[in-house]
């Protein structure tokens, strides 16, 4: 009470110097009226407005289900103001008024401060905190049936956060809820990625079980001739489509699961922000009421997120100049548009996903899996070892904490399971070391033209010098040379450190063999190159070799007894490679850049100083956090290799609380 007597005031007040400063905002009548008048309509005023927000915003907010989230983020300072005005009126002695648009400013402050001035009081009485989420609790309990005995699971993605970047910061007190889990109730478990680390891989195989011809971030797929791209909502959806083809199985959260903040259903009927429905029409199976209702119920919800917005965009700006300033190496570019993204992707998604959970936990739900992209966003621009980046993980473990309090609180016991998708590998940008991009590369042993700049770069040099002596001729800058005719150019896409090279006018997938005879020099350009590891290409004798520096060319079924080019990237390596070699969309020529075991970094063809998506460093090692309730994810001295495998072991542990899951093939079964 004494709490709600302090905010009343607060808002009082507010109110009395919003009025002063705004000039379509005004207390009084324009004769004017006494102090006493004016001070007992502002508390009238902020009384009601209080009270609006409290019982009638919640019925508000259910009528707008059906609007998407940011739409619905921006409508709730429309109606906001819109309460402000309801509530001045509900004075008949009062002569305030105001602009409808100066309503929505006070409206969005008053909440802002009320909701601030709240935490602040209550920041450290625990108390408070646990009797509102019993309230929360106790209301849906009187909505819905009894829970089941048998515990939910939660699981919670921590995008791009690898296994050692984990014990680093829980060894530093950077992430004090994952330290005070790891080694007692918890035990940490570290699994490696296919080639292609990144989220479309690996949450596909995660969530659907397979994540068969997915070879990389984004590809050409000859057969349509479209390039698929994993986080593009078209080809998202094509993607959990064809898995669930192939598997035969809609997915991990088949059965009263949900999904947040993923790319993939994963065969949930609760989603939220969930990619591979972003270009269906709305309904019944798309809406998410505990994830979208659990968030905007509470008006100051919206005005916090809003600020958390523009305050972690000025974070950016900040953090972005001093690195300039200072002249940090590696660096890249973070302006344009990229302090927003950074800022949705740390704040917003945030924000509304761990809600979405809350919502589930308390509904009792069977299966939760939601993801936190934040790290990630970050780690890309700023480094994955960063100051920039540990701030987002401190942040994420709040977010950790704040879902093992809700816990406590559902209607059945949960077991939290904390897991990543990939790593990240540091390093400069391959454009930064060598002046010229992989695309560049690829079109010098074409010979092609190249921008003026890259042929001026010692690679561009050796590359064009490479084709002029295996075609006995020379090749000047705007010349073409087609051995029978004019062609296609090749079409070179980058997922992280992994290039894919691939030509569009043939149908099939190009041998080695073809590749020299249309482009002599390619091959050996790409292969011999600093920057570059190693390359993957059909062989028409071989079936498959991978070629490395000095004309090092080893088949696929040796690398066992001659890992040759791929020492550097140490055990598991020939399997993934051997594995996307089958996949029918491979790429007609795979790219995985140079890597130094020594410090983990790679070169990324993108521009990013913080990378994945294939073989090299951290990327390839995540994490998997687990409660000791629950069974071993592998055997002692076993490693878990594949998100297919984690895929089944998630699987195991739903069986195991008794969830009703669709029965898992025995390993190596195809359900299809």
């Amino acid at each position: 009470m004494g709490r709600s007597v302090t905010v009343w005031a607060v808002s009082t007040v507010t109110m009395l110097v919003l009025a002063g400063i705004l000039p379509d905002f005004r207390l009084q009548s324009p004769d004017g009226e006494s102090a006493t008048h004016i001070a007992v309509t502002a508390a009238v005023g902020a009384g009601a407005f209080g009270v609006l927000s409290a019982l009638v915003w919640p019925l508000l907010v259910r009528l707008l289900l059906l609007v998407p989230a940011l739409v619905l983020g921006l409508l709730v300072f429309v109606l906001n103001g819109s309460l402000l005005l309801v509530a001045l009126r509900l004075n008949p002695a009062s002569s305030a008024e105001a602009a409808p648009e100066t309503a929505v400013v006070v409206a969005a402050v008053m909440s802002a401060v009320a909701s601030a001035t709240g935490a602040a009081l209550a920041v450290r009485d625990d108390d408070a905190y646990r009797r509102r989420l019993y309230r929360l609790a106790d209301r849906r309990r009187r909505r819905l049936p009894p829970g089941p005995a048998s515990p939910g699971t939660v699981f919670v993605q921590l995008d791009g956060v690898g296994h050692d970047v984990l014990l680093d910061a829980a060894a530093k007190g950077i992430m004090p809820t994952v330290a005070r889990w790891t080694g007692s109730t918890h035990r940490l478990t570290p699994w490696r990625t296919d080639w292609s680390s990144q989220t479309g891989a690996s949450q596909l195989g995660i969530l659907h079980g397979t994540n068969h011809d997915v070879p990389a971030f984004r590809w050409y797929d000859k057969d349509t001739g479209e390039v698929m791209v994993c986080n593009r909502p078209t080809s998202a959806a094509e993607l959990q489509r064809r898995a669930v083809e192939f598997t035969g199985d809609t997915g991990l959260l088949t059965l009263d699961g949900a999904s947040r903040g993923n790319l993939f259903g994963g065969g949930a009927d609760e989603q939220a922000l969930v990619l591979s429905i972003a270009t269906r029409r709305r309904g019944r199976d798309t809406r998410s009421r505990a994830g979208y209702f659990a968030y905007f119920s509470d008006p100051a919800n919206a005005v916090r997120t809003a600020l958390s917005f523009v305050a972690e965009v000025g974070r950016e700006i900040g953090q972005s100049t001093r690195a300039r300033i200072r002249k940090q190496r590696p660096r890249v570019s973070r302006g344009g548009l990229y302090p927003f993204i950074r800022a949705f992707a740390t704040v917003v998604e945030r924000d509304v996903v761990v809600a979405a959970v809350m919502g589930d936990m308390l509904a009792g739900r069977t299966a939760v899996y939601a993801d936190l992209v934040a790290y990630d966003e970050v780690a890309h621009h700023s480094g994955p070892a960063s100051r920039d980046a540990g701030k987002v993980l401190e942040r994420l473990d709040r977010a950790l904490a704040l879902i093992a309090h809700v816990a406590e609180h559902a209607p059945r016991p949960y077991r939290i399971v904390v897991l990543s998708d990939h790593g990240q590998s540091p390093g400069e940008t391959f454009r930064s070391r060598y002046g010229l991009s992989l695309g560049d590369l690829v079109r010098a042993g074409c010979g092609l033209p190249v921008p003026r700049r890259a042929r001026r770069t010692h690679s561009g040099a050796e590359a064009r010098a490479a084709v002029r002596a295996v075609l006995r001729r020379p090749v000047e800058g705007g010349e073409r040379y087609h051995p029978s005719g004019r062609r296609a150019e090749p079409l070179v896409l980058a997922s992280g450190n992994l290039g894919l090279v691939s030509f569009p006018d043939v149908p099939h997938r190009m041998s080695k063999e073809e590749i020299d005879a249309r482009h002599p020099a390619l091959l050996t350009t790409l292969a011999n190159h600093p920057g570059i590891g190693f390359l993957l290409v059909r062989s028409e004798r071989h079936g498959g070799v991978v070629l490395g520096a000095y004309g090092a060319e080893v088949p696929l079924d040796e690398l066992e007894d001659k890992r040759g080019p791929l020492e550097a990237f140490g055990p598991g390596a020939a399997d993934a490679v051997r594995r996307t070699h089958s996949f029918p969309h491979t790429a007609d020529i795979m790219v995985n850049s140079f890597h130094d075991p020594v410090d983990g970094e790679v070169l990324a063809f993108e521009e990013q100083i913080g990378s994945h998506g294939g073989l090299g460093g951290a990327q390839g090692r995540p994490f998997l956090l687990s409660p000791v309730a629950l069974s071993a994810p592998v055997e002692e001295g076993g490693e878990l290799v594949g998100a297919e495998r984690v895929h089944r072991v998630l699987r195991r542990w739903l069986r195991e609380a008794d969830g009703p899951q669709v029965p898992l093939p025995e390993e190596g079964e195809q359900a299809a």
